[in-house]
C-alpha cells in the first residue's frame, strides 16, 4: 500500500494512503452482498437482486459506502504501522470518492504520541531519610488488633457518653410536617462520630434507655438535599438500647487470641518488625517518587489535549467501577456531592496531565537507556498486580486478555527505568524537623501518590 506521512504540527500528522482498484472492487462486492439482504427490489426475493438494479434503485453511494466503512479500518491500522507513529486520538478523515476497478485515496490526519526533551534524570540528588518506628505507632497497631476482638456491653444503669453505640428511633418534622428521609426505627448511631446533622449526637449525651426527647437541629447550608439545606428541624427521639466497646487487655491472653505469639512481648515484637519493614519500603517509594517528580519538573512535552482527556475519562472510569464495587453508581454520587461530570473532568484536569506527563517521561527515559524488562521481571511484576488483586497468581493470569498482559509488560519497563535513576541518585539525609514529631508521624502513615495509584490498579482498566 502506498503511504506517506506528513508532520504538520508538534504533535500532529497527515497520513495519505491509496487502497489499489482490486481490494476496492472486492470490498464492493462485499458489500453488495450485505446491503443486498436487506433492501427490498420489487420482483426478485429478499437477497436476490442483481447489483445492477440495486445501484440503480438506491444509488451507488449506497455500496461505496459500505465499501468504505470495510476498507478503512485495516488500510489506516496497515498506514500507521508502516509509518512507525504512535497515535492518541480518533483520526479527522478525508477520502476521494470511490469508483469501481479504480484505486481510493484517504487522507486522515491524526495527534501522535508527542517527543519528550529530557532534562536531568541521571546522579539526581534526594534528600530522605529512614523514618524511625515510634512507641506511639506500636501501641496505635495494637489498639487496632484489640479493636478486632473488641466485644459490645449493653449499658443500663448510666445514660448515654461521648463513644457510646446508641439503637434510636427517630422521627423528623419542620414545622410539624413530616419530611421525606426524616423517619427510621432502631438506627445505631455512634456518640462522636459526627455523621448526623450537627448538633444531634450531642443532644443525646445524658439520655437513657427508654428515655423520649425533642432534638431541635438545623441542617446544614450546603447539605445535599436542598429543600432541607439550612431549615431548622424537631427529632423526636426514643432510645431503645446503649452499648459501649469493651476492649481486650493487652496481655499473654490477647496476644493468643490475635496472632500465632503466646507471649505479649513476642506479640510486640512482631509488631515493631512489620513497621519497621514497611518504614523502609515506604522511605524506598518517597525516594522513587521523588526521582520521578524531579525527572518530570526537568523534562518539557508538548502534550496533546486528547491525552489528557483519555486520561480523565480513565479516572472517572476507575471512580465508577470503585463505586460500583460498593453498590453505588456515579450517576447517584455525582448528585450526592453536588457536582457534575464537567466539573469532575475540570476537578481532575491538573492530575490526568501531570499522570500523562509522568508516563510519557518515564517511557522517554527507558527508551533512552535502553531498558527492557526480563521474564523474571515481568513474573515478579505480574504477581504484584495478582496480590493487589487478592487472586492466586495462576487464576489471575489465566484471566488475563493479551492487552492486560502488556500493560503488566509496560509496568515493569517502568518500575525497572525507576530502578535504574534510584541507582544513578544520590540520597542525602534529610532530618526531621525539631518539635513536629506528631505531624511526622502521621505523615508517615499516610500513603504517597505511588502507593494510591498502585492500589487503584486494576488490570481491567485495559
Amino acid at each position: 500500500m502506498n503511504t506517506t506521512c506528513e508532520k504538520i504540527a508538534s504533535n500532529k500528522v497527515k497520513l495519505s494512503f491509496t487502497v489499489p482498484a482490486e481490494q476496492v472492487d472486492e470490498a464492493l462486492h462485499r458489500a453488495y452482498l450485505k446491503v443486498r439482504g436487506r433492501v427490498n427490489v420489487p420482483g426478485f426475493r429478499k437477497g436476490k437482486a442483481p447489483r445492477k438494479i440495486i445501484e440503480n434503485m438506491y444509488g451507488e453511494k449506497m455500496l461505496f459506502d459500505e465499501a468504505l466503512e470495510m476498507l478503512f479500518p485495516d488500510a489506516y491500522s496497515q498506514a500507521v504501522e508502516e509509518s512507525g507513529i504512535k497515535t492518541v486520538d480518533t483520526p479527522s478523515v478525508d477520502v476521494d470518492s470511490v469508483h469501481a476497478g479504480q484505486s481510493v485515496t484517504f487522507t486522515a490526519e491524526v495527534y501522535v504520541r508527542p517527543e519528550v526533551t529530557l532534562g536531568q534524570y541521571k546522579g539526581l540528588t534526594i534528600k530522605e531519610k529512614m523514618w524511625e518506628v515510634t512507641d506511639e505507632q506500636i501501641e496505635a497497631s495494637i489498639n487496632n488488633d484489640r479493636e478486632k476482638l473488641a466485644r459490645m456491653i449493653d449499658i443500663t444503669e448510666r445514660p448515654v457518653k461521648e463513644g457510646d453505640i446508641v439503637t434510636i428511633d427517630y422521627a423528623g418534622t419542620m414545622d410539624n410536617t413530616a419530611f421525606d428521609g426524616g423517619t427510621a426505627t432502631n438506627h445505631e448511631l455512634l456518640i462522636g462520630s459526627h455523621s448526623f446533622i450537627p448538633g444531634f449526637e450531642e443532644q443525646l449525651i445524658g439520655m437513657e434507655k427508654d428515655s423520649e426527647a425533642d432534638i431541635s437541629v438545623t441542617f446544614p447550608s450546603d447539605y445535599h438535599a436542598a429543600e432541607l439545606a439550612g431549615k431548622e428541624a424537631v427529632f423526636h427521639v426514643k432510645v431503645n438500647g446503649i452499648q459501649e466497646k469493651e476492649l481486650p487487655e493487652p496481655d499473654d491472653a490477647f496476644a493468643q487470641d490475635i496472632s500465632e505469639y503466646d507471649c505479649f512481648a513476642d506479640y510486640k515484637n512482631q509488631i515493631r518488625d512489620e513497621l519497621s519493614r514497611t518504614a523502609e519500603k515506604n522511605y524506598h517509594i518517597r525516594i522513587e517518587n521523588a526521582l520521578v517528580e524531579a525527572a518530570v519538573s526537568n523534562a518539557s512535552v508538548d502534550i496533546p489535549d486528547a491525552m489528557i482527556q483519555d486520561e480523565i475519562n480513565m479516572m472517572i472510569r476507575d471512580l465508577e467501577l470503585r463505586l460500583l464495587r460498593q453498590g453505588l453508581k456515579l450517576d447517584d454520587y455525582i448528585k450526592f456531592t453536588g457536582q457534575t461530570i464537567e466539573s469532575m473532568r475540570e476537578m481532575y484536569q491538573a492530575d490526568a496531565e501531570r499522570r500523562v506527563k509522568t508516563e510519557l517521561v518515564v517511557d522517554a527515559i527507558k527508551e533512552q537507556e535502553t531498558i527492557v524488562p526480563t521474564p523474571e521481571e515481568i513474573r515478579i511484576q505480574m504477581e504484584r498486580e495478582a496480590q493487589r488483586a487478592g487472586e492466586p497468581l495462576e487464576s489471575f493470569e489465566q484471566r488475563l486478555t493479551d492487552r492486560q498482559k502488556e500493560y503488566i509488560t509496560i509496568s515493569a519497563a517502568a518500575q525497572k527505568t525507576v530502578e535504574f535513576m534510584r541507582t544513578e541518585c544520590i540520597i542525602e539525609t534529610e532530618e526531621k524537623p525539631a518539635k513536629k514529631k506528631q505531624p511526622r508521624k502521621k505523615a508517615a502513615a499516610k500513603k504517597t501518590d505511588k502507593e494510591e495509584e498502585a492500589d487503584e490498579s486494576d488490570t481491567n482498566r485495559s
